[in-house]
């Protein structure tokens, strides 16, 4: 009687989401009585949402082996298949394929049609999509999703209408794939939707509308899956994607502190969880914080933990490349990486880094053929903020090409755009490129007003390098940003003199060259004094 107790309680709690309670219920049931299919299932549910993924796997099959021995092949069939899915989704391919495969095999052998033949064309879809033949995968996600309509079943419809959107997303088709995705958001906000399901659904509306460059639907759908996390506070599953977008959006919102926390908090639940490519996106979202703050040491820790864990570290690293100075690297880098990209979502995140690296080592031709690339790709999509990106790409190009004025209309685009979206530290990037093309059609009083504009939004964001450039006077050296004054006090450093006798030699306080010496490591990305020296000799800076 007390193993029925804990049984019925834990049924109860598995309902009310509280998922650590269900799963010790379940558990002290399970212990003390043979626990039926369907209750196995409810426990392997509950040690899925507290990340306990091994367990999860163990005990749905358990689940699909009771459910064969008193011969209910179809849910034995649908056991198969969410082992193998999330098995798969965890990096086991083999074990994953295997009960897919099962699963195949006993929905064949039955006679008549069934929801679990929609299921199973969920991973033939996605193999579509990772062969990069996004309207084959489209098209066989979309006959999943009628098999769901003609079942009523409510998972699999949003399983597959949201997998239909994202393979039309990355085919360009943007407006149908969006109101897809909306589709199969409206089903998981109103609570019709199992919860490994809505979970997925969440995660992979919100990446689909990055890879759409919409922000303004994936902070929607964020705060939309940071209520249903908080709503269940024992769950572990899925908690680590959402903080990597909410700190996605803190980012492109200019809040950095908020966005490393964020990181941070995504690391630690993505790894209680076993999910690599949640901590890799943190990684490399820390990284990308740290080099606009010139904290270069811990942005190249951020990349290569990053590649650890399987995300490309392009093109952030290559860009930190170009911050330190190092152009043969960064080129280097961003060449190879776009060489072996070729869908056009994967190469729409390297043209605009592409094109600025091949900028600043002077290959002209390059750039502008990555910005009439990047054009094209924007006209396909007409979503603005890649159009904000794709402007400012080309303005840059031809503002090295010498046409400032053509420059000067695609910039002030661009520049709108960002204020838009909120995005200061792109509105203030562009600002200036605005006053450096001001400046070349003589209208020194504009270029100024944008130059004090973009300081004083680099001063705020702490965006050290981008401040160092525009604080340097005309003719300063771009590739590291130290001012005049700044380089002397390099000098004086890499000649082994200590901080008091720098400022009795340059007639300054102490405090000063204390303030030189730190803003100096910071734009360097060194931590020490022999670090700072080597860097100079070795980019002839003494």
């Amino acid at each position: 009687m007390p193993a029925v107790g804990e049984l019925e309680r834990g049924r109860a709690l598995v309902a009310r989401r509280a998922w650590l309670d269900a799963h010790a219920a379940l558990t002290s049931a399970d212990r003390s009585m043979p626990l039926p299919g369907p209750d196995l299932e409810r426990l392997a549910v509950s040690a899925y949402m507290l990340g306990r993924l091994e367990e999860y796997a163990d005990t749905m099959a358990r689940a699909h082996q009771l459910h064969l021995d008193v011969g209910a092949t179809r849910p034995a069939a649908r056991c198969a298949f969410w082992t193998g899915m999330q098995l798969m989704l965890a990096g086991e391919v083999g074990r994953g394929t295997g009960w897919i495969s099962r699963a195949r095999r006993l929905v064949n052998a039955e006679s008549g049609d069934c929801v679990e033949h929609g299921y199973l064309r969920l991973p033939d879809a996605f193999r579509c999509q990772l062969e990069g033949d996004y309207g084959a995968g489209a098209a066989v996600a979309e006959d999943a999703a009628a098999i769901a309509q003609r079942f009523d079943d409510r998972d699999l419809f949003a399983l597959a209408v949201h997998a239909q959107g994202h393979m039309l997303i990355h085919e360009g088709r943007i407006p149908e794939g969006l109101a897809l995705l909306d589709e199969a958001m409206v089903a998981v906000t109103t609570g019709e939707v199992s919860p490994i399901a809505s979970g997925m659904v969440y995660c992979g509306v919100i990446l689909a509308c990055r890879a759409a460059y919409e922000p303004g639907r994936a902070r929607e759908w964020t705060e939309a899956l940071t209520r249903w996390c908080q709503s269940q506070p024992a769950m572990v599953a899925f908690t680590g994607r959402c903080h990597v977008h909410r700190a996605e959006l803190r980012h492109l919102e200019g809040a950095w502190s908020d966005a490393l926390e964020e990181a941070r908090c995504a690391v630690d639940r993505a790894q209680r969880g076993n999910h690599r490519s949640a901590v890799a996106e943190a990684a490399y979202l820390q990284a990308e914080v740290h080099r606009l703050r010139g904290a270069f040491l811990e942005a190249e820790d951020g990349y290569r933990r990053a590649a650890e864990h399987g995300r490309e570290p392009q093109p952030g690293l290559a860009l930190l490349r170009l911050a330190q100075g190092d152009e043969q690297a960064a080129a280097a880098a961003i060449r190879r990486v776009l060489a072996e990209t070729t869908g056009p979502a994967d190469r729409i995140v390297q043209l605009p880094a592409y094109a600025e690296i091949m900028l600043a080592t002077g290959d002209l031709d390059a750039g502008r053929q990555a910005a009439e690339e990047l054009d094209a790709l924007a006209r396909s999509r007409e979503t603005g903020l890649l159009g904000a990106i794709a402007d400012q790409t080309r303005g840059a190009v031809d503002l090295a090409a010498g046409n400032a004025g053509q420059a000067l209309g695609r910039l002030r685009r661009a520049w709108r755009t960002w204020e838009e979206l909120d995005a200061p530290y792109e509105a203030a990037r562009t600002r200036v490129l605005i006053a450096a093309a001001c400046r070349e059609l003589d209208d020194r009083e504009t270029a100024a007003g944008e130059l004090e504009a973009a300081r004083h939004a680099f001063a705020a964001l702490g965006a050290a390098p981008d401040l160092a450039r525009v604080e340097a006077p005309a003719g300063g050296d771009a590739r590291h940003g130290l001012t005049p004054r700044e380089l002397e006090v390099l000098r004086l450093v890499a000649e082994g003199q200590s901080n008091r006798a720098i400022a009795e030699e340059l007639v300054i306080s102490g405090r000063t060259v204390e303030r030189h010496v730190t803003n100096t490591f910071a734009k360097l990305g060194v931590s020490t004094r022999a670090a700072a020296t080597a860097y100079a000799y070795e980019h002839r800076l003494l």
